[in-house]
């Protein structure tokens, strides 16, 4: 799909702002997630991985077989 050039600058401003604040708020979620024992789950090349507590990087989900609270 193309997408033309916006001439004004106030929009790409704005979006910039909004990725920033997007930015901010994963590395706090990952900081927190990190600190309270919790797996990182993440995608590339639509392959899930999970970064267990440990730093061990798994494709099994670390999640199944587990009882809510």
């Amino acid at each position: 799909m193309k997408v033309d050039k916006l001439d004004n600058i106030e929009i790409y401003q704005k979006a910039f702002e909004i990725q920033k604040i997007g930015n901010e708020a994963v590395r706090k979620v990952l900081k927190e997630n990190k600190k309270r024992g919790i797996p990182i789950v993440f995608s590339k090349n639509g392959i899930i991985y999970y970064e267990l507590p440990n730093g061990e990087i798994t494709t099994k989900s670390p999640f199944e077989n587990k009882q809510a609270s």
